[in-house]
């Protein structure tokens, strides 16, 4: 039996989604949202990084040009700053501010606080818009002395697009969810949609209704598969049903006729005066009543057959030939010439009690039939891996047609004879029964005259 999962203690158990569409929507919208959550932060960082990196390139390549004006003595005190970039600023190696850009005009020499080569982003605010600047510094060397170029960007426009794509995806990420878990929702109860009800024509099902079958649906995936095989399931057990059924019947219709036999017999002898005459009611009696046993093991046997009641047994190494050849020897002496062919040493593993029943029920099967010989042979067919076991007799044979209808339950092929001639008819449903429990087979073998029934086992394994 497979293990529970544990459910969560307390309030918490109620929170978790219990259906399969609750958990399959549950587990994609989880999967969604992980999903969504990285593109966006992978989005922005990406974003951000691309706007960063084209500051910095424009400001690097203006400060790059003022200083080479420096280099070569070309320096004026008003700077221009070209596109990308808003403030510049030179300054010698004392702090004096040596040329600004118009709106620099007046203010005190920049510092990079936090550089990193010769990029660097401060905390400073120049131009008094309370944004983020970019300033990149150059310091190159020029007759006068070292002189350190500041180019800078306010990052007002990266801020205002990252905002914008944040707001953005503060609204397309829960839309995309609620669709993704919508959809999921919608798409998983369609799948569903099938298996409801196919549990719900299952759960109608009853033990008188055996003939209805469920849905199946033309898709050709699993659960096409599924109602398939339940069909095949239902299919089976209505012949299990309907057999059960028809046994009921045959046993109930075999054991009315001697019950009704005995009960006349036993009231004829105890109202009979003639003690003679009662003495031969009672003998007759007791052999009905041998019969009736006879017939209620013979029912017991199929029952538990049926059930696979030997599967508890264990199963241990039999001397098949041994017990071919005690079945035969005990056997008392009968109108009939019995000759054996038995090859040395068959094994097989299996019931022996059971085994027994078979070959006694195919010898009893061929006493009753036989003209004046009965011939048992064993073999044992190491190619296949069976014990072969043929019990053959000269009697007048059984016609192609019928050699699987004497296997059924209660089947007499000569209606004209009595029941004492013609037994119960389970004698061979049962030896087929047995032969298949062990995994063999029972069958008729065609044969120019008389019959043969042919049983095979399987040989014991070695170790």
């Amino acid at each position: 039996m497979r293990p529970r999962l544990p459910r969560l203690p307390g309030p918490l158990g109620r929170f978790v989604p219990r259906s399969v569409r609750a958990r399959a929507t549950a587990a994609a919208g989880t999967v969604l949202a992980a999903a969504l959550a990285l593109a966006g932060a992978g989005l922005l960082a990406a974003l951000h990084a691309d706007l960063v990196a084209s500051a910095a390139s424009a400001t690097r390549q203006q400060a790059d040009s003022v200083a080479q004006l420096a280099v070569q003595g070309r320096l004026t005190p008003v700077l221009h700053a070209g596109h990308g970039t808003d403030f510049l600023q030179a300054v010698d190696a004392h702090g004096t501010v040596l040329a600004a850009s118009p709106n620099l005009t007046g203010r005190p020499a920049l510092t990079a606080a936090h550089r990193t080569g010769s990029h660097t982003t401060d905390d400073v605010d120049p131009l008094y818009d309370h944004h983020r600047q970019r300033l990149t510094a150059v310091t190159a060397d020029t007759p006068s002395g070292p002189v350190t170029v500041y180019a800078g960007a306010s990052l007002r426009a990266a801020d205002e697009a990252l905002d914008i794509t944040q707001a953005a995806l503060a609204v397309a990420c829960p839309l995309l969810l609620l669709t993704g878990v919508v959809v999921t929702w919608r798409v998983t109860g369609h799948a569903l949609r099938p298996v409801e009800a196919i549990r719900a024509e299952v759960d109608a099902i009853t033990g008188q209704d055996l003939h209805r079958r469920v849905p199946e649906p033309g898709t050709a995936d699993e659960i096409a598969r599924l109602a398939a095989t339940m069909n095949a399931m239902l299919d089976r057990l209505e012949a299990s049903g309907r057999r059960q059924r028809q046994f009921i019947a045959d046993a109930s219709h075999e054991l009315r006729s001697p019950l009704a036999v005995l009960r006349t017999q036993l009231e004829v002898a105890d109202t009979h005066p003639d003690p003679a005459v009662r003495a031969e009611l009672v003998h007759g009696a007791l052999q009905d009543t041998d019969r009736l046993q006879s017939l209620a093991t013979d029912l017991l046997l199929l029952a538990r057959l049926d059930a696979g009641g030997g599967e508890d047994r264990p199963r241990q190494r039999v001397d098949l030939t041994g017990l071919v050849a005690a079945t035969v020897l005990g056997r008392p002496a009968g109108p009939h010439r019995r000759t054996t062919d038995l090859a040395p040493a068959v094994a097989v593993d299996g019931i022996p009690l059971w085994l027994g029943r078979l070959l006694t029920n195919l010898l009893d099967n061929a006493d009753r039939h036989a003209a004046g010989t009965v011939h048992v042979r064993l073999a044992a067919d190491r190619a296949r891996g069976l014990a072969v076991l043929d019990v053959e007799d000269d009697g007048p044979g059984i016609p192609p047609a019928d050699r699987e209808r004497v296997f059924e339950r209660f089947t007499r092929l000569d209606d004209a004879r009595s029941r004492d001639e013609g037994g119960s008819g389970l004698g061979l449903p049962i030896a087929r029964d047995i032969a298949r429990h062990h995994g063999g087979t029972l069958a008729v073998t065609p044969t120019p005259s008389g019959a043969r029934l042919t049983a095979t086992v399987p040989l014991a394994t070695d170790g």
